[in-house]
Order: C-alpha cells, then sequence, then structure tokens
C-alpha cells in the first residue's frame, strides 16, 4: 500500500530522465531502468526518499508482498486470549480504585452487611470506567452479570445466617468475573466465572505504572491535595471530639456512622485495605483487558456408531422406565402398602432413597455431557436419534427429582426441617431446572445453554437468600409443634436471629428456650450500622418489645430425648433425627 502524504513531496520525474534510449527503443533490452542516471559533476545529492509512516512514532513499515515474510516467534497461549496490554489508568479509574480499597478498610472489620453493597459500588465505577476508556460497550449479558451480582450482595443485608452469606457473597463474585470478561462456551463461562484471580498480577503492575505517571506528571497538585486533605481530617477529629463531649445524642450518632478504628485492629485493617485495593485493580484491569477464554476450545468427541452410542442409553432409559413405573404404583397404592411389604418404617422408607436419588440425577447429567460428546455426526438423522435418546432420558430423569424431593417431603413431615435437608432439596430442585433448560436447548438449540445454566445458579442462589432459610426451617418446625406437639429445641437455638419472628410464636417456656442463646449473642454484640443486617434489626426489636422469661429454670423441664415429647420421632425408629442428616 502506497503512502499518499509522502508521494506528494517526491518531485516530479520527465519522461526524457527516466532512462536513456536503447537501440530497441525505450523499451529496449539496451535500457536499464534499474540503474540511476548519472549525476553531473558538483551537484548536490538528493536525500534518499522515507515514507511517511517512518516518520510516525516508529511505527511498524507496511508488510511488502513482494518480500518474503519473516518468521516470529510464537505468541504465548495467554496473549493470544488476552487482548492488547490497556493504556494508561484515567483519573477516575484511580479514584474509584483507592475509594473501593478505603473503604474496605473501614468498613469491612465490622462484619458483614450493607457494606459489601457500599463497597462493591465504586469497585464497579472503576471497572467501567476502564472498560470505556478501552473502547469496550455494555452488552445485555453483561448487564444480566453485573445486576445480579449486586443483586446477590443484597442477600447479606438482609439475612443474618451466614451459610446463605457465603454462597451470595461466593456467587456474587462469579457474576462480577462473568461480567467482566463475557464468556459464552462452557469452558469459557467456567473459567471466566474464576478468571477475576488471574488478574490480579497485571493489576498490580497496571496500578504501579498509573500511579507513577500521574506523580510523575503533578506533584505539585498531589501536594495541594494532601495538605488539604490533612487540614480537614484535622478539623474534623478536634471539632468532631468537642462535639461529641457535649452531647450525648451526637456522640451516639456520631460512633454508630464512623467506624471505630484502634491501634490493636490496625493490621486487620491493613489487610482489608490491601485485600480491597488488589480486588479493585483486577477488576479494572480484566475490565480494560479481558481474557477471552472462549478461546480456549475442547475439540469435539470421537463420533460413535449408531448402535454403540444408542444401546447403552436405551437400556438406560428402560431402567428409569421401569423404577417410574413402580414410582406410580406407590403414588397409587400408598405407602402404607409400600410399607407392609418392605418392612420398613414410615421414617426409613423415606430417607432410604433420597441420597441415592440426589446421586442418580448428577451421574444423569454426566451421561448426557458425555453422550453429546461421542454422539453420532455422520448423517441427518442423527441428530434426531440424538435428541429421541436423551430427551426420554432427561424427561425420566424428571421423575427422579421429582421422587427424591417427595421422599424429602415426607422424611421433613416426620422429624422437622434443618439446614442440610434444605440444603440438598434445594439443590436437587434447581438439577431438575438444568434438566428443563437441557431439553429446551434440544429443542431451539444450545447456544444459550451454558449461559442460562450458570444464570438459573445464581437466581437459585439469589432466591435461597431471600427466602430466609433459618427464618423457613424455625417457622417449619413450630408449625409441626402445633400440630404433632414435636420440636427440637436444642437444633432451634442454635439457628440465627432470622429464625426470631418465627421462634417468637411459640408458647412459654418454649419461646424462651429457644431464644434464649439468640438474645444473649445479640445482647453481646453491639455492630455498627453498616455490618448489621436487616434480619438481626428485627431481631432486637422483638426482642426488645417482649422480654424473655427465666430460661435456666424452665429449660430444664423440656424433654430432648429421641423418642417422642419435644424432641418428636417414632418411638420404634433407633435412628437420631437429628443427626448431620
Amino acid at each position: 500500500m502506497s503512502d499518499h502524504t509522502s508521494e506528494e513531496s517526491r518531485p516530479e520525474k520527465s519522461p526524457e530522465r527516466s532512462a536513456p534510449a536503447g537501440p530497441d527503443g525505450p523499451a529496449g533490452p539496451a535500457a536499464r531502468p534499474q540503474d540511476p542516471p548519472p549525476e553531473p559533476p558538483g551537484a548536490v545529492p538528493e536525500p534518499p526518499r522515507i515514507p511517511a509512516y517512518a516518520h510516525q512514532g516508529g511505527q511498524q513499515r507496511p508488510p511488502n508482498p513482494g518480500q518474503p515474510r519473516r518468521t516470529q516467534a510464537p505468541a504465548p497461549a495467554r496473549s493470544l486470549l488476552r487482548a492488547a496490554e490497556p493504556a494508561a489508568m484515567r483519573t477516575a479509574t484511580l479514584w474509584s480504585v483507592l475509594a473501593t480499597a478505603v473503604l474496605s478498610a473501614s468498613l469491612l472489620g465490622d462484619g458483614l452487611g450493607p457494606n459489601l453493597l457500599i463497597i462493591a459500588v465504586p469497585a464497579a465505577l472503576g471497572a467501567f470506567f476502564a472498560a470505556r476508556a478501552a473502547g469496550r460497550r455494555l452488552r445485555p449479558w453483561t448487564a444480566f452479570w453485573a445486576v445480579g451480582g449486586l443483586a446477590l450482595l443484597s442477600v447479606p443485608a438482609l439475612r443474618d445466617a451466614g451459610w446463605p452469606t457465603f454462597l451470595a457473597v461466593v456467587s456474587a463474585v462469579a457474576m462480577g468475573s462473568l461480567a467482566l470478561h463475557g464468556s459464552r462456551s462452557w469452558l469459557g463461562v467456567f473459567l471466566g466465572s474464576i478468571g477475576l484471580f488471574g488478574s490480579i498480577a497485571g493489576g498490580l503492575g497496571w496500578g504501579g505504572r498509573g500511579v507513577r505517571e500521574r506523580t510523575a506528571a503533578s506533584r505539585g497538585r498531589l501536594g495541594v491535595a494532601f495538605r488539604a486533605t490533612a487540614v480537614a481530617v484535622v478539623l474534623l477529629i478536634v471539632f468532631g471530639t468537642l462535639f461529641a463531649s457535649a452531647d450525648a445524642a451526637f456522640a451516639d450518632v456520631l460512633g454508630n456512622l464512623v467506624p471505630d478504628v484502634s491501634v490493636s485492629s490496625a493490621p486487620w485493617r491493613l489487610f482489608l485495605f490491601v485485600l480491597g485495593l488488589i480486588g479493585a485493580l483486577a477488576a479494572a484491569y480484566t475490565a480494560a483487558a479481558p481474557v477471552r477464554w472462549d478461546g480456549v476450545t475442547v475439540g469435539p468427541g470421537k463420533s460413535r456408531g449408531r448402535l454403540e452410542w444408542a444401546l447403552p442409553l436405551i437400556v438406560l432409559d428402560l431402567l428409569f422406565a421401569v423404577f417410574m413405573a413402580i414410582q406410580l404404583t406407590v403414588l397409587l397404592g400408598g405407602y402404607d402398602k409400600v410399607m407392609a411389604e418392605t418392612d420398613l418404617s414410615y421414617s426409613q422408607y423415606a430417607r432410604q432413597g433420597f441420597w441415592q436419588l440426589l446421586w442418580a440425577t448428577l451421574l444423569t447429567l454426566l451421561v448426557i455431557a458425555l453422550a453429546l460428546r461421542w454422539a453420532p455426526r455422520g448423517r441427518g438423522s442423527d441428530r434426531t436419534l440424538v435428541r429421541g435418546v436423551l430427551g426420554v432420558l432427561c424427561l425420566l430423569t424428571l421423575v427422579v427429582v421429582a421422587s427424591a424431593l417427595r421422599r424429602m417431603d415426607l422424611y421433613v413431615d416426620a422429624y422437622g426441617l434443618t439446614r442440610l435437608r434444605l440444603s440438598v432439596a434445594a439443590m436437587e430442585l434447581w438439577l431438575g431446572v438444568v434438566l428443563v433448560l437441557i431439553m429446551a436447548a434440544g429443542v431451539f438449540g444450545a447456544r444459550l445453554l451454558p449461559r442460562a445454566v450458570a444464570a438459573s445458579g445464581a437466581v437459585a442462589v439469589l432466591a435461597f437468600g431471600l427466602i430466609s432459610p433459618d427464618g423457613l426451617i424455625a417457622e417449619q418446625n413450630v408449625q409441626r409443634y402445633r400440630q404433632h406437639h414435636s420440636i427440637d429445641i436444642d437444633y432451634l437455638r442454635g439457628l440465627s436471629a432470622d429464625a426470631v419472628p418465627a421462634l417468637d410464636t411459640l408458647p412459654e417456656p418454649l419461646r424462651s428456650c429457644a431464644l434464649r442463646d439468640i438474645e444473649r449473642l445479640l445482647r453481646d454484640t453491639d455492630e455498627p450500622w453498616y455490618a448489621t443486617s436487616w434480619g438481626e434489626v428485627r431481631a432486637r426489636d422483638i426482642l426488645r418489645k417482649r422480654a424473655l422469661g427465666d430460661p435456666a429454670g424452665a429449660c430444664g423441664s423440656v424433654r430432648t430425648g429421641g423418642e417422642g415429647g419435644e424432641r418428636g420421632g417414632d418411638g420404634d425408629d433407633q435412628y437420631d433425627p437429628y443427626d448431620p442428616y
């Protein structure tokens, strides 16, 4: 490709000076256009003609198709997946990262609550500014992952229980990482959900370069900003102390708003500052130069013949059909007939097969994945065969899911709801949703299936946290007590503050026995507003309005044995109803 700017600056050649005429004319063999004409004595030599692109910041010269290409060393695999190194960090991104680090050190040291949402806002803004500087556009799936991650962080702000909070925070990090990477394939969605951790080293280097560039260009302004900030902090400390000592109400409000930073907590606060800094830098660096994990591909498996592929799956379908027929017989004939024929108690039959059915569901998903990898692909009718066989398998597996959930329902009705029982039932229900998505992909196409499965998992975790698992457990056990006069107070008193509204409806002395430990924990902890969940605030308000009785003497009369009474259970069942399962 010619450069028009350089061509205009060249002197025009006249036809007479192009080449001397030979015996065959200007184009004859005697003409030698490759040799320059002789220069007259004393003439100034013409400077070499340098194209314009050689002067433009050292840019590389366009390749000449007439010359052989030079072989270059192969680039590392990670450099092929990650886009080019981003430009220098902009001021908006830098301030967002610093705000995230300061808020992490100030708010995270007292617990989890609304502070996670507060810290996530500047971190998200830093990633947004970095992505906009890199020219990235906001796409619908990116917005979905980002909004989903922020919604998951609302669970710690609403619920006091630690186990749904842990699931929500982990899922929020995964959703944020997916929003920054934007993956589509199965492997891309999996690696994209954890790919944020791979940007830690690159983000630190990128942030260091951005700070050096700004300090070198604006040393005077940084000094002014530092002095102004120092004076403002001193004024706030002096006058804030005076006003706090002058008015107790102002001191109480100020104590709730301002984090309690002491010398003993300085190492912990420093760790949280570094943690927030690293996380915000990694997010901004990923937004500016994401890794295209979709480039990591796994080749399709070897296609199998129809008989070799379909025969094992058809046999499995028949096995599932027999199981479904037996389950329908049980539903029509009643559980009493089955228990009479098998010599099993009500609770034994309920708990006997749940775990087996859960594993059957998981293994079926693995079988479907392997079957799709080795499915026949030779003829057009192979696709119909694959859809038919796997569609029937998914449909029959949904019956297995329904049977497992029914057995768990029977067991919960007999012995009450616990955290583990609720968790595995929710997992079984989500596996059923995944099976429905696989069946839909067989009809409408599998292009959106990886992202749909990830989105369903995020929605399931969000719903699990919002329904208040501890509150649901307490409510179900209180309802069982009203019907069967059977309750496990020892287990319920170990729940979180989310269970207080339901436990508060129990009659005395059960109410005081169930709330004793929760009330003591709330009384001994005085967390600031940003580390206090709504469930904890509601529990404090309930316990403040209605004080507990004398639990020390009252709880001694409550039975906690394993055979009936306040604990529940069948008299002929030697199995402990409140073991880990």
